[in-house]
């Protein structure tokens, strides 16, 4: 989950290097990042509460 969180971190500053901030690539590629966080947030969060 790390590993994908920090190659999607690289490739949304890589598009926004190319397009901008506020291009529609980097932000669909932003919303994907945000995905990938929220599951890991939830993951530790339901492990959190099995403890």
């Amino acid at each position: 989950m790390y590993d994908a969180i920090e190659k999607k971190r690289k490739e949304m500053f890589d598009i926004a290097g190319r397009y901008g901030f506020a291009s529609e690539k980097t932000i669909r590629c932003s919303q994907e990042l945000d995905r990938l966080l929220n599951a890991l947030m939830q993951t530790k969060h339901h492990n959190e509460r099995v403890l």
